[in-house]
Order: C-alpha cells, then sequence, then structure tokens
C-alpha cells in the first residue's frame, strides 16, 4: 500500500488517507477546535508564519493549520486521488 501525501503549502505534507475535514477558519466552532487542540498539544501549525486559511482536521484528531485556501487544498487532494485511480486502472488492465 502506498501512501499519498497532499501538499499544504511551503513545501508541507499531510498523508491524503488520514483526512478527515477540510474547512475555513472563521467560524467561531472552528476557532474553539483549534483553540482547543493548542491546549492539547494537537495542534500542527504549517502557515510558515502566514495568515491561516484552511483547517484540516484528521482522523487521529489533530488540527493542521494552512495558509492555503480550503478549494485548493481540496483540489490537490482530488487530484491526488484520480491519480492513485489512474494509476489502479492501469494495473489491472496490464494484468
Amino acid at each position: 500500500m502506498e501512501i499519498q501525501l497532499v501538499n499544504i503549502g511551503f513545501g508541507n505534507m499531510v498523508s491524503a488517507d488520514r483526512i478527515v475535514a477540510i474547512v475555513s477558519p472563521e467560524s467561531a466552532p472552528i476557532k474553539r477546535v483549534i483553540q482547543e487542540a493548542r491546549d492539547e498539544g494537537s495542534l500542527i501549525d504549517a502557515t510558515c508564519g502566514r495568515r491561516t486559511r484552511s483547517v484540516i482536521l484528521t482522523d487521529s484528531h489533530h488540527v493542521i493549520l494552512s495558509a492555503v485556501q480550503p478549494e485548493t487544498v481540496a483540489h490537490r487532494l482530488a487530484s491526488r486521488a484520480g491519480q492513485a485511480v489512474d494509476e489502479e486502472v492501469q494495473s489491472l488492465e496490464r494484468g
């Protein structure tokens, strides 16, 4: 099984299989989630000092901050998933 990584900006990568949600940091509930993760030590800041534009929630209950728009991360995730499916189909066709 191959690990699929998604670029979340500035050379930072996240395992595509671990992502549960990609959300905007604007709402009060997400701000609370960020603060709780910071207090628990499960916050990962991958913004490199830039403004937080997306929040990535993982199945391991880590919260990852990214300076890339949620739509951009989602597009990268979808293109990775499509690429993996294409490779699997080609593998099955070969034999």
